[in-house]
């Protein structure tokens, strides 16, 4: 059955008039109503009909208690263009507030504004981005005054070049003064405002995605280069932080190498998961690299980098573990300093037993061990006034020494309670050192076994660091 559409009559020069329906007589429909054309487009066709796909209309502004509010700009609201009683999908009445110039209405356009019916024939106050003779300069006026509402625009009849240009310039939609009918000029308030909310969605989720891809570059940036020129050690490394899409978490490493030729490696620990956690982290590397430079090592910087952790973390119950090596110019010895940290897993070629023939010192398979943490030193700041001791180790002439933090050993393994552990991790690492994976191989094959392990992605940040020596 068709839907009566309303009949005409010269809307009320007063703020907040009610319209209200009637039955229209028989006939050939109008636009706008079933049967008739659809609302007319930017391009002189017909936008698609809501009611006829089914759709129910803006349903924010016509919830239960709410009604669509229009705002109408026209030189001479009580005269010609003659505008039809409005109902929204709902069939509730549409509210009208008349302005008969900018400056009025300005004071109307309130929040609770949905819609702006805009007469271009309007005049408009000169403003310096609009040239003296812009015939849409009422538009760009009402559109700067009106940023978040959807504007519908109003011109002559035949002009639908200016009308497109309307469109282009930020209105949502154009219609002509000697075409409108209550159905048409209903439907069309309904459209922009839709295509208002749609543009306005589009336009944050772009936003948040520049946002992303900003915050990406930049946690790509924090990530470290390890300054290694002139050292014959091969450096490898993986990360992967626990928060989800995240490139940064509150894990850490850093490689550098002195001028005096020695290899400065580093790996650490923020308690917690979250971007403060790897802001943290980011800090604490950059002043122990700044620190290594400048000459310091062992427990001097250790307790420098506590000064910091203790000036720029939150609250009192942040720390952060820490592993420090220094291997001397020669690559046969290093220092090693223990915060709380795991100790790292050296690998070096198994000896050949003496008086095996062709012995040439080694037989082709690898032992790995972790190295002493007897000297295990508290974590960055729990103890004011504490000491790290620094261990010096043997390495020999061929090795590979890998620094890790926590994410790695404590994956569960399977579906129970167990944790891989330190003692899982070796003989994980033997395993794969028996197929003969080294170097960023191993890396990979460690960090994969560890994830399917754990039966998917761990919650924990992951950092891993490996340095190797040929001999």
């Amino acid at each position: 059955m068709p839907v009566p559409v309303p009949r005409q009559r010269a809307i009320p020069a007063v703020e907040n008039g009610q319209a209200q329906a009637s039955a229209m007589p028989g006939g050939t429909p109008p636009a706008g109503a079933p049967g008739g054309p659809g609302p007319r487009g930017p391009s002189g066709g017909t936008t698609p009909d809501p009611d006829a796909a089914g759709a129910t209309g803006i349903t924010a502004p016509t919830a239960a208690g709410t009604h669509l509010t229009l705002l109408l700009i026209q030189d001479d609201p009580g005269g010609s263009p003659v505008v039809p009683e409005l109902l929204d999908a709902a069939g509730k009445p549409i509210r009208i507030r008349t302005a008969r110039n900018l400056t009025e209405a300005e004071r109307l356009l309130t929040d609770d504004v949905h819609c702006i019916l805009l007469d271009l024939a309007l005049p408009a106050p000169p403003h310096p981005e609009d040239g003296n003779d812009d015939e849409l300069a009422v538009l760009k006026h009402v559109l700067r005054l009106a940023p978040r509402h959807a504007v519908l625009a109003l011109t002559a009849s035949g002009d639908a070049e200016r009308g497109a240009e309307a469109v282009r310039v930020g209105a949502q939609d154009y219609l002509f003064r000697d075409e409108l009918d209550g159905r048409l000029l209903s439907r069309a308030i309904r459209y922009a405002v839709e295509r208002k909310r749609s543009d306005k969605a589009e336009r944050r989720l772009t936003e948040s995605r520049l946002r992303a891809q900003e915050n990406a570059r930049l946690e790509r940036g924090l990530l470290p280069t390890p300054l290694l020129d002139g050292s014959s050690l091969r450096f490898a490394a993986r990360y992967r932080p626990g928060r989800s899409r995240a490139l940064l978490g509150g894990d850490f490493y850093d490689t550098v190498r002195t001028p005096d030729g020695t290899v400065h490696a580093m790996i650490g620990d923020v308690c917690g998961h979250g971007p403060d956690e790897a802001a943290l982290g980011v800090e604490l590397r950059i002043a122990w690299r700044a620190l290594t430079l400048a000459g310091l090592c062992g427990d001097a910087l250790l307790g420098t980098l506590q000064q910091v952790l203790e000036h720029e973390r939150e609250n009192d119950e942040i720390f952060a573990t820490l592993c420090t090596v220094d291997i001397a110019p020669d690559g046969r010895s290093a220092g090693l300093c223990l915060a709380g940290h795991p100790a790292p897993l050296l690998v070096r070629p198994a000896p050949v037993p003496s008086g095996s023939p062709g012995s040439s010192g080694s037989s082709g398979s690898a032992v790995a061990e972790l190295l002493p943490f007897d000297n295990n030193g508290p974590a960055l700041g729990l103890l004011p006034g504490a000491r790290w001791p620094r261990t010096q180790v043997q390495l020999g002439a061929e090795w590979t020494l890998m620094l890790y933090t926590d994410g790695l050993i404590e994956g569960h393994v399977g579906e129970g309670r167990e944790r891989l552990g330190q003692d899982g991790m070796v003989a994980m690492i033997r395993r794969q050192l028996a197929q003969g994976l080294r170097g960023e191989k191993l890396l990979r094959a460690a960090v994969s076994e560890v994830r399917r392990l754990n039966g998917g992605e761990l919650t924990d940040d992951l950092a891993v660091l490996l340095l190797d020596r040929v001999a």
